[in-house]
């Protein structure tokens, strides 16, 4: 069920209301598990299985964990049954796939069959957030949660349950508790962030789309200027569909007087890299930060054990965004320009650097990995990368609207952190801006059963 769909448009309104009519009595967070529960079952009721029994184990752990001795026997359980889910769901193609060439390169003759399991989505989404409860309460962090209806909707809360953000157990689980009343204020900005992700989603995603899906779907045929251009409309339109997706999530939320944390601040005004992971996917980056960078030592160790920190923590994020070697390369690609961006951003040059140098330097570093995240398999990177190099293939003009488009949203993004910031935010600019969204998704709204990128993730 997409958020940008008249069927999600009916089950809103009837989760809503009733939840505003229950919200006073001990139905309502029950009530809004329900409405979970089903929105996750129009996917798949046996996907909704998985979810349920996620949720069983960890807070049976915790459970165990208030009231034995053998804590850390309980939270490795729970960690390796959600790690293990994932593995199996996600990665089992993968693995079977690679030993299978792994056979094939040493001279054996025997292979095994792909399993071809479905990966159910948001699976990688709601295992790290009921993981995350886990470990904060096995590290003292958070209470007990007494109430299994309520950590059920804890990770189970539709509107981020399949692409986050991933919200932690110390956040979101009060909020389900205090059941606060939703003001004026709270619809006037759920419906404006809701608003504002559709467009992203309608107006920019899926119009960019429509040229870099062709493009990457066959880069022998596309010219190298194509391949760039291609690859600066991805970063775009990466940015717009996960964010978009976000901005509906929190709004949606809103309507409930749920806060959902912010997961996208202008990732491309980044004045270095590490600025960068501040600003994208935040929820993700803070998640591998304190439960994987921390616990490896963080950067109180060694400048050898720092880099290999840092590579192994972007690594597994590479990993986590999917089962093939382009992910692993990708998250390699960020690991290592971490380590050689933390001398760089530190040295006194970089300092005396213009911030527009720096914004565009850390932009094209980006976008190099995004051919990476984008490509359909290795041989394809180097496809890509051969071709952009030697600049082959006929010249072909991008299309005019979209370099406006990419012009307009690069001169939009500079204007956002600027002393100029307080006139596009004023009334006068504002609601014709709001004006024009609403009437560009009533008339050329276009294709609105295009699937979000991150729902394979």
């Amino acid at each position: 069920m997409l958020f940008h769909t008249w069927m999600f448009l009916i089950f809103f309104v009837v989760a809503w209301c009733g939840y505003l009519l229950l919200r006073k009595t001990p139905l309502a967070t029950g009530w809004l598990l329900a409405a979970s529960y089903f929105f996750y079952g129009c996917w798949s009721p046996l996907f909704l299985l998985l979810v349920v029994y996620s949720t069983a184990v960890d807070y049976t752990a915790v459970w165990l964990m208030a009231r034995t001795r053998m804590r850390t026997f309980w939270l490795v359980l729970s960690l390796v049954n959600n790690l293990g889910l994932l593995s199996l769901f996600k990665y089992a193609d993968f693995a079977v796939e690679n030993l299978n060439l792994l056979l094939r390169g040493i001279g054996l003759e025997s292979s095994f069959e792909l399993p071809g399991i479905l990966l159910p989505v948001g699976i990688s989404f709601y295992t790290f957030q009921s993981m995350s409860y886990t470990i904060d309460f096995y590290r003292g962090r958070i209470p007990l949660e007494p109430n299994l209806v309520r950590f059920a909707a804890y990770v189970a809360l539709f509107p981020q349950l399949v692409a986050g953000p991933i919200e932690r157990a110390d956040s979101l689980l009060p909020q389900l508790k205090q059941k606060t009343q939703p003001r004026w204020a709270d619809f006037a900005e759920g419906l404006s962030l809701f608003e504002i992700g559709l467009f992203k989603k309608l107006a920019l995603a899926n119009y960019l789309a429509m040229y870099v899906d062709p493009i990457y779907a066959d880069p022998e045929r596309a010219s190298g200027l194509a391949l760039i251009v291609g690859t600066v409309a991805f970063s775009w339109q990466i940015y717009f569909d996960f964010s978009g997706y976000t901005d509906m999530a929190r709004g949606v939320a809103r309507f409930f007087g749920f806060r959902l944390m912010v997961n996208f601040r202008h990732p491309y005004l980044a004045q270095g890299l590490s600025d960068f992971w501040s600003r994208w996917h935040i929820s993700l980056s803070q998640w591998f930060r304190d439960y994987v960078y921390i616990p490896l030592g963080g950067n109180r160790v060694g400048s050898n054990r720092l880099a290999f920190n840092l590579l192994i923590t972007f690594v597994l994020s590479g990993i986590w965004h999917g089962a093939a070697w382009t992910f692993v390369v990708w998250g390699l690609w960020h690991g290592l320009g971490m380590v050689g961006a933390r001398r760089l951003e530190e040295s006194k040059v970089w300092k005396h650097v213009p911030a527009v140098v720096k914004r565009l330097c850390v932009y094209v570093f980006v976008c190099v990995g995004w051919i990476f995240f984008r490509a359909e398999s290795m041989d394809d990177v180097f496809i890509i990368f051969s071709r952009m190099l030697r600049f082959a293939g006929e010249i072909q003009l991008p299309p005019i609207w979209m370099v406006a488009l990419l012009t307009v949203v690069w001169g939009y993004q500079f204007l956002i952190e600027s002393r100029w910031v307080r006139f596009i935010t004023q009334p006068v600019f504002a609601i014709p801006m709001a004006v024009v969204m609403v009437l560009y998704l009533c008339l050329l709204g276009g294709d609105e059963a295009q699937p979000f990128i991150y729902f394979q993730f």
